[in-house]
Parts: C-alpha cells; structure tokens; sequence
C-alpha cells in the first residue's frame, strides 16, 4: 500500500501550488466523505516507491472553527497519514508555526516546507532553518513552490522521514495547566476506548481548547461522557486559577514558545519595505480601494464580453454548419434522416448542447481573468477593501469572498461559506450569494446584450454585475436588521499574501479544472435538460400533429409555458417561448440559450440542408479559427476603450432575429426594457437546481424554501421595475 501524505498549510502559504508542484498531472478531483467540500489528491513516486498525497483544506490550527478546519482536524486524527508537509509561509512566520506546533503536539511524523523565502529575504528575514530542525527533531527544506524549486528536495525528506519515528512535541503551558493535563491524561489513559483515539496529553489539550469535533466524537464513546464532564471541570478550573479562559491560556503559552522559536531562527531584523508593500497602500486605500476594485472588475468583464466574441461566433459556426450537416449525413447512411431522429439529434442534442458550448470561450476567459486575481493575491485585498462598507450595512468582511467565488459559479460559492466564523454569518452570506452573477448567466447577457445594445453591450453586462452585488448588499442590510440580527460581529481576520505576479502553471491547473469541471458538470445538466425539452416540444397535447411533427404551440412544453406566461405579461416578456426559456433555466441557466435556440429553431433548418464536402468543412472550420484569433487580437485594445477599428458584426444569427422579433413583439415595441428586464430577471431569481440542493445541504429545508421565494419575488418586481419604471419615464 502507497504511503499517505498529507499536505496541511494555513490558507495564503502556498500549499496549494506545493501540492501541485509534488504530484504534477497526477490529480483526482472528489468530495471529502460526507461533506460537499472538494478533496484534491495526487501521486508522486521516488525510488521506485509511490506515495499518496492528499491536499488537506487550509487551516489556521487544529482546534476546528470552521468546516475546513474540521476537515483537517479529523482527517489527521483519524487516518494518520504516514507524512505530514506542513507548508510555512517564511514571512509569517508566527502564524505558520502555530500549525506546526500543534501538528507536531499530535504525534504525527512530520516534514516542514519552509515556502516563499524569497518574500522573508526581500523583507530581510535571515532564517536559520537548522533551529526550527533541533527545537521539532524534524526535517526542513526550503520551497518556492510557485518556481518548482526545493520540490525534489522535498520528495528526498518525504521519502527519508518514513525511517524516522515521530517525536510529539511537549510544550510546557505552566504549572496550573499542567497539572489538569496530567489529571485528565491519568483519566484518558484509564479509559481504553479513549486511549485508543490520539496520543493522550494531545486528546486532553483538544479537550481542554474546547474542540467541538473531539467532544461530538467522544459523546458516542463508551466512557466518553466521563471525560468529557473530567475535561469541562479541568477548564473550569484553570479558568478560575488563572483568570483567564483555558483555551486563550493554552495560546498564550504556546505563542510565547513560538515567539521563543522565531527569535532564535531569525535574531534581530527591521522588516523591509518591498514593492508589494507600496502597491498595497493603493490597493487597500481607505478611499482609492473601491473605485479600482469597479477599474478591476470592468476590465474583467470587457475581456469576457468584448475579446472573446470572435471564438464565440466560431464556435457557433461550426456547430450550426459543418457538424450539423455531419450529424445529418451519418444519419442518412443508416436510413434515420427525415424523421424523428434527426430531429432529436440536430433539434435537441445539437441545438441543446451547441447553444451553451458556444458560451465556453466567454466562461474559460471569465475563469481565466478570476485566476489571475486570485494567484496575484488581490482576492484577498479586495475583501479587506470591501470589509469596511460590507460591515456597515451588517454584512461580514469575509463574505465577500464567497460572493466572488459566486461570479464563477454559485454551488462552490454556497459552500464556501464554511470559511466563516459563525453559523448566522453562513447563512447571511448564503442567502445573498445567489444574486451574485455565476458564469452560466453571463451567456444569457451577452446574447441580449449584443441584440439589443451592440453599441454598449460591456457596459450592459458590467451593469448587470453591479446590480447582482448592489441587491446582495441591499438584502444582506435588510437581513441583519431583522432575521438575521447580531449584537456582537465578529472581526475581520485574514492572513494577507503578498502581492505578486501570477504563476501561469497555477493559473492554468485552476482553469482547466474550473473550465473542465463546468464541462463535464453542465454537460450531461444541459443534454439531459435538452432531450426533456426536446421531448416536451414532441408531444403533441392539441392540434392535429403527430409525435416530433406537431406545432410547438400545440406541444406539452408550449401548454405549460402558455400557463406561466401570464405572469410574466407585466414584466414585458410574457410571450410563452420567453417563459420557457426561464421555467428551464430553473434547472440550469446554461440551458436559457440552449432552450431559446430550440423554440426558435425554424429558421436554423435550412443551414443544415445545405450540404458540402468534408474536405471543404475543415478548411471552413479552419479559416473561420485563424480569422477568430486574428480578431481577437484586434479586439484586446477595446478593453482600455482604444476602438481601432469597428468589429461588430452587423449580420444577426437566426436565433439572434427571433429574439428580436419575440420581445419587440410582446413589449408592444419596447424590446429594449423588455430585455433588460429579463436580464434583471434571469440575474436575481434561484440561480438552479444544483445550487438549491447545495444550499438545502448546508442550511436546511425551511431555509431553502425561504431562499427559493425569496428570489422568485425579488426578481419578479426587480424585472417589473425595469420594464414599468423604464416605460412611465419614457424610455424604450
């Protein structure tokens, strides 16, 4: 059996780029059992010897506070890996070794990366690694994991420190504590089925820092109840010995040991001033902050909705044209063209499926930019930024994460809530994520955006992003003045990396699991969504039509969207194909357009009768590549609002036309509110199905029915705002 390794790192280390740096290719993605948050594992082999390596959430420490810090906790106390990589941040040094202490406390066999050393020497940190080497009887090896050096190194130690037993690290936390600890190490040490679990003094220092996850365990082990009542008695009594809780006198001594630790390896030093530190007084700024997180943003999403427009009409292209007339010859040769087949295929697979993947481009360039943001380290600015404004309207700091993560997709985003510290601060911050604007609604955008307003369709779309957070923000406020009210916030604590260029190879492991992960995840949503709308579109409920023959009208899926039409009149989108494009976009927002491009699929059945050689296919599929680059290219300086040159295309698509046509129709000429109003509409109400599972899983059923008509309502009147507002004022 492969040898276990876990690599274990407080959040900004780098431990991240380490794991990806030890096992390469070699990376399966999954879920922590019983939990929704993502395991990342890997291999890597020396020696001829293989290893396992598991990336372990990010943690501060091994007492659990939030979700990924339980999953650390109880991954190492359960599963002892063979090997520990603790990843050390080399200029925080303070706070990385708190995770080291307390890893070494637990008795497991341990391995220090001490990463990002070139940081602690621009700030003039001479580290003498040799110290931390005596005080912990382990082994360290100096990393820059984001440049692969001192990883081989590091596979070298690993392998090594498989002969080496583990050496616990006692810690002397004064004469009061110790003598609890030894009271309640004597009672552990009676009790087998809790001797069993750790090494002793360790249960009891978990114990005695009150470790929710070690006392929930122990509640359902035979003698567990005694030492837990012997350990709640030990608190009480240091408590009352010292004047201080236990849990702040336990850190007390320990930071006072690391304190001792840190002096010895590094001696006297006056911190310096470096680029990044220059750079943060503009990023950080009290008032210039904010308006370049807006800077930051708008060019985020230029680049999506301007540069990538040309590989978006390739890709478009090619899968109405030369794969559509592919799909329909194949059939021909077995005999199953011109029926209900075909249609199924070219109506609903290819229609279905073609829709949303032309929206890959826009969603790899969206990841791609939010990547880069984060590997530069701005992430964590921008929520230190947004922490002041955020805290006065009762919103926490470090929501404002997860609400990015919602720009990329809004399950991850829901289930990054656990970073926060309390249980009324997740479900604040999960009810508001949903407005936050995910990647499957940007497609939706940018095709009424470019119908309707070509001239500023960034800017239209930018909007739509600043009105997903102005209404979480609005919410959030109306929330924690009510519902979800808090005496006493808790404060904004988060280890700031330093700002930095991006890593490509981080960058492009992140968007090629997040593009990946989209793929695979809305790929089989969306094919399943289209044939069940394909088949809804095929029976015929009325009318004098058969099976896949019969007037979409007339089909069950058109009866149904009749029945909801109604109450989407007032909002100036009341046409039946307009309320099932939204009815299936609950199920997944990529499927809006994809939905769209089958009720509107009349008009796209004659590009595909038109057939030509294979040969020719490819040179067309190829031309129309080199073409796209070429404009995409030619499109970068639009981003700063340089217009060289004009590259909108004044030709609408079919299924742009039919668009045009139905909303101009069912807003008595009012297209433009109407649209808008349906983008409003699509930002604001449940984002999909997957998402409302995820938040039943992490706040229950009463909550997730309260989120569900919450958003409903609110993007009812959102989107009636719009179009009424839009229409007494004179516009449109």
């Amino acid at each position: 059996m492969s040898p276990v390794v876990a690599v274990a790192g407080c959040p900004n280390a780098g431990k991240t780029s380490l794991f990806n740096q030890l096992t390469g290719a070699k990376q399966k993605v999954g879920n922590w059992p019983g939990q929704t948050v993502e395991q990342y594992s890997g291999k890597f082999s020396i020696d001829d010897t293989s290893f396992e390596v598991v990336d372990l959430p990010g943690t501060y420490g091994l007492v659990a506070v939030s979700a990924e810090e339980a999953i650390a906790a109880t991954y190492l106390a359960e599963e002892q890996p063979d090997v520990v990589v603790t990843v050390v941040d080399s200029s925080n040094l303070t706070g990385s070794l708190h995770l080291v202490a307390q890893i070494a406390e637990a008795g497991h066999r341990q391995v220090v990366a001490l990463n990002m050393v070139d940081v602690a020497e621009r700030r003039g940190i001479d580290i003498d690694e040799s110290v931390l080497e005596d005080w912990l009887g382990v082994e360290v090896v100096r990393t820059l994991a984001r440049r692969g050096q001192g990883i081989e190194e590091l596979k070298q130690a690993i392998a090594r420190s498989l002969d080496r037993p583990a050496q616990p690290l006692v810690i002397d936390y004064g004469p009061v504590v110790e003598r609890h600890i030894g009271g309640l190490v004597e009672s552990i040490v009676a009790t087998s089925e809790v001797a069993g679990l750790t090494l002793p003094r360790w249960t009891a220092l978990q114990l005695l820092a009150g470790d929710t996850v070690l006392r929930g365990k122990l509640a359902g082990v035979p003698g567990g109840r005694h030492i837990l009542a012997a350990a709640a008695a030990d608190r009480d009594g240091v408590a009352a010995e010292t004047s201080v809780e236990c849990e702040m006198e336990l850190a007390e001594h320990r930071f006072s040991w690391i304190t001792e630790l840190v002096n010895e390896m590094t001696g006297t030093y006056t911190v310096a001033t470096i680029w990044s530190d220059r750079v943060d007084r503009v990023l950080t700024h009290r008032y210039l902050g904010i308006p370049v997180f807006l800077v930051v943003m708008w060019v985020v999403l230029r680049v999506t909705a301007d540069v990538t427009a040309p590989y978006l009409d390739w890709v478009d292209a090619v899968i109405s044209g030369p794969v559509s007339r592919w799909t329909v010859s194949l059939l021909a040769l077995v005999g199953l063209d011109d029926g209900w087949v075909e249609s199924l295929f070219v109506d609903g697979v290819l229609a279905g499926v073609g829709g949303v993947l032309v929206f890959v481009p826009v969603l790899f360039a969206l990841y791609l930019m939010l990547a880069l943001l984060e590997d530069t380290g701005y992430m964590s600015r921008a929520a230190a930024v947004m922490d002041r404004a955020m805290r006065a309207v009762g919103i926490p700091g470090k929501a404002f994460l997860p609400m990015m993560v919602g720009f990329g997709c809004t399950v991850p985003a829901i289930y990054a809530t656990r970073m926060l510290d309390s249980s009324r601060d997740r479900l604040l911050t999960g009810l508001i994520t949903p407005f936050m604007s995910c990647g499957a609604r940007l497609p939706v955008y940018v095709l009424l955006a470019t119908v309707f307003f070509a001239d500023t369709k960034s800017m239209v779309v930018f909007a739509m992003y600043v009105l997903g957070i102005a209404v979480a923000v609005l919410i959030g406020f109306l929330l924690s003045r009510t519902a979800l009210h808090e005496e006493d916030p808790s404060p904004f604590v988060m280890v700031m990396p330093e700002f930095r260029m991006p890593n490509l190879r981080t960058v492009w492991i992140l968007v090629r699991q997040r593009t990946g992960s989209f793929i695979k995840g809305a790929g089989t949503t969306i094919l399943v969504a289209s044939i069940v709308v394909w088949f809804l579109l095929a029976i015929p409920l009325t009318g004098d039509g058969g099976f896949a023959d019969t007037d979409v009208e007339d089909s069950a899926f058109g009866l149904v969207s009749k029945g909801v039409a109604p109450a989407l009149d007032p909002l100036g989108f009341g046409e039946w194909e307009q309320s099932g494009s939204l009815l299936s976009g609950f199920v997944a927002k990529e499927v809006v357009v994809s939905t769209m491009a089958q009720l509107y699929a009349v008009e796209a059945t004659a590009e595909v009768e038109a057939a030509s050689g294979f040969v020719e296919d490819l040179a067309e599929i190829g031309s129309s590549f080199v073409q796209a680059g070429a404009d995409t290219l030619r499109a970068i300086p639009r981003v700063i609002g340089l217009d060289f040159v004009d590259l909108t295309d004044e030709t609408d698509t079919a299924l742009q036309t039919a668009v045009r046509t139905s909303f101009d129709e069912s807003s008595g000429g009012s297209g433009q509110l109407a649209a808008l109003g349906f983008m409003v509409f699509v930002l604001l109400y449940t984002p999909c199905v997957a998402a409302v599972g995820a938040f039943r899983q992490e706040f229950g059923t009463k909550w997730m029915w309260i989120s569900v008509t919450g958003q409903f309502v609110v993007a009812w009147f959102g989107a009636f705002l719009v179009y009424q507002g839009g229409s007494l004022l004179g516009f449109g």
